[in-house]
């Protein structure tokens, strides 16, 4: 049997949603809630595979693990994993694609609807001292009619457009891919800052690269409709946060709905984790039962593929 070590099992299994007995048919199994890394080498010395989520594993680290054979990680982003010192090393890495779509469009719209109707603010408001039938404290904007600027089009963009539509939204796209992005309803645009000029609300589902770090600035801020709302349920990093605090203050941008920052978590006087035009989850978007279930589920198939000699969902 083999020898099975998941080094961060509070990250993805916080509720204990499935425990030794839904990877026992792999292997001996052996899970740490949460693995420092000066713990990683102790803990996975032995094993032939690992099961992680965020621990990074470099050359260095890998080259103490002799004895390994297969890392699973348990997201769909694999940038923790040296994957060529993993194909040096006949080291097979998988992830686990597309789990958490449905689960991510969700908040994307949570996180939009909480800014131009204000739910949780009014929530909080002491109607029996309104002296009539009803209080609007904030403006009160609809949906219909108004512009969604997606900026990416894999899986979680395109959903995020059928559903934008649903809400009576145009959508405008702004995509590496845009061959796949054409289809009735959505206008297609060359550029980011075209997309930027047209959109009320924009929403980014790009992975974080080089060339899109920081791709949201104080330059395509500028760029952007005065007044227009920005959610960010994909990487911290897409987003210069100073030039998005200044865009907050000067009123150029409404308002912002982020499930991730540059830093997670972020220090206790981040300048947007209180403001007063910035919503903030603590990265939950990939959370649901549902969704966790289905990166189970399927990192465990990778696993069975990999021990048959398979190579499902394999980056190496």
């Amino acid at each position: 049997m083999s020898v099975i070590v998941q080094l961060e099992d509070h990250v993805s299994n916080f509720d204990h949603l499935v425990d030794g007995s839904f990877w026992a048919e792999c292997g001996t199994f052996t899970a740490y809630p949460r693995t420092a890394p000066d713990e990683v080498v102790p803990r996975a010395k032995e094993a032939e595979i690992l099961l992680i989520n965020k621990t990074v594993i470099s050359e260095p680290l890998l080259s103490r693990l002799p004895k390994l054979k297969y890392i699973g990680v348990l997201a769909t982003g694999y940038n923790v994993v040296d994957l060529d010192s993993c194909r040096g090393r006949g080291v097979a890495v998988t992830n686990v694609p597309a789990y958490s779509t449905e689960s991510v469009v969700q908040l994307v719209f949570a996180h939009l609807l909480n800014l131009v109707r204000q739910a949780e603010f009014h929530a909080r408001y002491d109607w029996s001292t309104s002296p009539d039938f009803t209080q609007v404290l904030t403006p009160q904007i609809d949906l219909w009619g108004k512009t969604l600027g997606i900026a990416g089009f894999g899986a979680i963009g395109s959903r995020v457009a059928e559903v934008a539509a649903a809400f009576g939204m145009k959508v405008a796209v702004w995509t590496r891919t845009p061959a796949k992005a054409a289809r009735p309803g959505i206008r297609v645009c060359a550029t980011l800052e075209e997309m930027l000029e047209i959109s009320d609300a924009v929403t980014l589902h790009c992975p974080l690269f080089k060339e899109t770090a920081r791709m949201i600035d104080a330059r395509t801020i500028a760029r952007m409709k005065p007044g227009a709302f920005l959610i960010n349920t994909s990487r911290g990093g897409l987003i210069d946060e100073q030039a998005l605090l200044e865009a907050l203050d000067s009123g150029r941008i409404a308002g912002a709905g982020l499930d991730v920052l540059s830093t997670e978590p972020p220090p206790p006087d981040h300048p947007l984790l209180h403001h007063p035009k910035c919503r903030i989850t603590p990265h939950i978007a990939w959370a649901t039962r549902e969704a966790r279930m289905r990166l189970f589920t399927a990192a465990r198939e990778n696993l069975r593929s990999f021990l048959a000699g398979g190579s499902l969902n394999r980056l190496v």
